[in-house]
């Protein structure tokens, strides 16, 4: 009796630390995608600046799975919708932001981004060429909602490919190659249970 009451505590605090580190996982990666958001520069003419947050948003689809990656960016845009500065400087902030500025097709799509680059990187082994062929599908997810986004806004799809792709594209390459490279090493290393 003794013995399967223990056995049960010891379970229970088992599933308590694992919920606790999904937990941290999520937050983490809405974290990493915030501090890499702080890093931006404006580009003359058009009004969506270079950042680092894209890269953020594959490494944690890359590296968390579909699932995490997927609740870490859900959470980054609530975050940001509460209005903390979880967005690029450049931008209005807070729900405005995700709703009314030039940027909002690419954020709104972080989410989908996420859980694509996650979900090629599970369905096979993990290597460089998987980790930058999920980077690039997911690229082109992010690219969809950003165009159309601007589309929109500017009732132009050539003027949205414009001010919203030709000025991103050698970035962005060496965003999905840097994210690959990472999340491959990562995946690849080998994990110890204590």
């Amino acid at each position: 009796m003794a013995r399967a009451a223990i056995q049960t505590v010891s379970t229970s605090q088992g599933r308590v630390f694992e919920a606790a580190r999904q937990v941290a996982l999520v937050v983490g990666g809405s974290l990493l995608v915030a501090l890499c958001a702080r890093i931006t520069i404006p580009i003359p003419g058009t009004p969506v600046p270079l950042t680092v947050q894209n890269f953020g948003v594959l490494l944690v689809g890359l590296v968390l799975g579909s699932r995490r990656g997927l609740a870490a960016l859900t959470l980054y845009l609530a975050e940001g919708a509460m209005g903390m500065p979880v967005f690029s400087p450049l931008g209005p902030g807070g729900v405005a932001q995700l709703f009314q500025g030039a940027t909002s097709g690419f954020l709104l799509a972080y989410p989908l981004v996420a859980w694509v680059a996650g979900y090629v990187m599970e369905r096979g082994r993990k290597s460089f060429a998987r980790a930058a062929a999920a980077g690039l599908l997911a690229e082109i997810v992010l690219f969809i909602g950003g165009l159309s986004w601007l589309a929109v806004l500017t009732h132009s799809v050539t003027q949205a490919f414009r001010l919203g792709l030709y000025l991103f594209l050698f970035a962005e390459v060496i965003k999905v190659m840097m994210a690959a490279g990472i999340a491959a090493r990562w995946r690849l290393r080998p994990r110890t249970h204590q």
